[in-house]
């Protein structure tokens, strides 16, 4: 492992909480609003971490350690996840199945706990949450499979690696429907419109935020940061798909990756501003296009 690696994650969870106020202020550029501070985000995440921490009388030890399981694999996620066609800290072969898997255990906590506090509105939330993540599974395993065969390599790092300008013109329509599969499921797995409103107060329509209802304090503070870093790795990989490796340095393609997770942050902002919110029902429609267009790249791939 090369030390000079280790900033990647570190870039991670320092530069992700910027991506909600970056989103924020491009919806409210669209809205014609001035907006919150960009770096609203951490001014939030300073001011959870100083205060205390409720918890309910029927909650047990799995709602406390959520939280901190939450962030702590999601973390750890970012040592594998390269940034800017430069390899991760971590890579073998076989670690996107560590990382699929890491996601599922981030996952198994967060509805362990939701129904930890006994409450009916997270017990419905994360019965939502379980059904849509059973949907974008098989979309992502079928994009990076379809990435796996294209380029003979099965880990994250090597694979982003061989995805030159070459390869990408060679590749290029199984690329596009792999970054529109990765650019749906980042839309689902984040949250975020049209599947999930972050900001809404409903509760009858909440999904991922509905599970952190009872969270308070720090906790709320690992959930928000762990919200934050989620974006950030998915983003990353999307910027790692659709942005070929043009052959320049480690530090000139560090900064290349960091830009364009900024850029995929504004398009973020852009889809929440031009489109409203799916109904529930249609939502598994939604998450259903990013399976066929999975499917279709792994066609062309076995086509070549």
């Amino acid at each position: 492992m090369e030390p000079v690696r280790i900033i990647q994650p570190l870039l991670a969870l320092v530069l992700s909480p910027l991506l909600f106020g970056i989103i924020n202020r491009t919806k409210a550029f669209f809205a014609g609003r001035k907006g919150q501070p960009l770096f609203q985000t951490y001014f939030d995440l300073w001011k959870l971490l100083h205060k205390g921490v409720v918890y309910s009388k029927t909650t047990g030890w799995v709602f406390k350690a959520g939280p901190i399981i939450n962030l702590s694999a999601i973390f750890l996620i970012t040592f594998f996840i390269p940034l800017g066609h430069s390899r991760a800290v971590f890579f073998f072969d076989g670690d996107i199945f560590l990382v699929i898997y890491l996601f599922a255990l981030i996952r198994f906590f967060m509805i362990l706990a939701a129904l930890d506090t006994g409450s009916s509105f997270e017990g419905m939330g994360a019965s939502r949450e379980a059904q849509f993540s059973a949907l974008t599974e098989p979309a992502i395993f079928l994009a990076l499979a379809a990435l796996a065969c294209g380029t003979g390599k099965l880990s994250l790092s090597e694979i982003l690696v061989s995805i030159t300008s070459r390869f990408w013109l060679a590749n290029i329509s199984i690329i596009l429907f792999v970054a529109a599969t990765l650019i749906i499921v980042l839309l689902t797995e984040n949250a975020r419109i049209p599947v999930d409103d972050p900001n809404t107060h409903l509760e009858l329509t909440m999904i991922h935020e509905v599970m952190v209802l009872d969270s308070s304090g720090p906790d709320f503070a690992f959930i928000v940061l762990a919200s934050a870093l989620k974006l950030w790795i998915f983003a990353a990989l999307f910027v790692g798909v659709l942005v070929p490796d043009i052959g320049f340095g480690f530090w000139l393609n560090l900064a290349i990756g960091v830009s364009a997770v900024f850029v995929v942050s504004v398009v973020v902002g852009i889809i929440e501003s031009c489109i409203a919110r799916l109904k529930l029902l249609f939502v598994p429609h939604f998450i259903f296009v990013a399976t066929v267009f999975a499917v279709l790249a792994m066609v062309f791939v076995l086509r070549k």
